[in-house]
């Protein structure tokens, strides 16, 4: 579905987020998912420049949130932000990618992800065995990540890409993750017992909360919409968790 601002965002942005529904479409039985009030789309200013925020969700039977978020700040920000939660009798990773598309032009960041849940944070070894076989990729500016990065797993890919070619080479890394888990996650059967479960939802809480310690998400957010607005949109939209 196109958005109003999408087909304004930088190449690789509008490319990765049609790539995205369309991978979510093709296996996955979707359904609609009740955003929180006010937050679907949302308007402000940063630093005297527009910001425009647009959330398009949805559920399955094995996610309970598919959650896309695109940002733009005037004409030189663009925000790609995707995270997949899995409902809780599921035993699967959680599936995450970032972009930030700066002034010029360029992508300054580009991180995807499925981050396990276990409390060994290990993944699934359906989830090991198909990563581990896809081909080696090389970027020329791998990028550290942040202290609080103990949630993803060792195929997190985190880079600046510096060219087109390499913009190329992380899209289609994303698309097979991304496939990978749609088509791993699709056949899947349901956790039964309470106990399991339960370790599944206090991983994902583990993942939340480490997610919400981003520290340059909460800045922006509370210059452009203070910091109540900015705690209930982090807590209840972008990284909520089942207590």
């Amino acid at each position: 579905m196109q958005t109003s601002i999408r087909s304004h965002q930088h190449s690789l942005i509008h490319k990765l987020a049609d790539a995205i529904e369309e991978i979510w479409h093709q296996y996955l039985d979707l359904s609609p998912y009740s955003i929180p009030e006010g937050l679907g789309y949302v308007e402000g200013h940063l630093e005297g420049e527009r910001l425009i925020v647009e959330n398009h969700c949805y559920q399955t039977p094995q996610f309970r949130k598919l959650h896309l978020e695109l940002a733009r700040v005037g004409n030189g920000l663009d925000i790609l932000h995707c995270v997949m939660f899995p409902n809780p009798e599921y035993d699967i990773p959680i599936f995450g990618t970032d972009l930030v598309g700066g002034r010029g032009g360029a992508i300054s960041a580009a991180i995807a992800d499925l981050s396990p849940v276990s409390s060994d944070r290990t993944l699934p070894p359906r989830y090991y065995q198909q990563l581990s076989v896809l081909s080696p990729v090389e970027f020329s500016q791998p990028r550290a990540l942040p202290e609080w990065g103990d949630i993803f797993s060792d195929f997190c890919l985190f880079v600046r890409p510096e060219n087109p070619q390499e913009e190329d080479k992380f899209f289609h890394r994303v698309r097979e993750f991304l496939t990978i888990h749609c088509q791993i996650a699709s056949t899947e059967t349901p956790l039964t017992s309470n106990l399991d479960i339960s370790r599944v939802l206090a991983g994902q809480r583990y993942y939340c909360t480490k997610q919400q310690q981003n520290d340059k998400t909460r800045r922006v957010l509370e210059k452009s919409f203070g910091t109540e607005w900015t705690d209930r949109y982090i807590n209840t939209m972008l990284f909520d968790y089942v207590a």
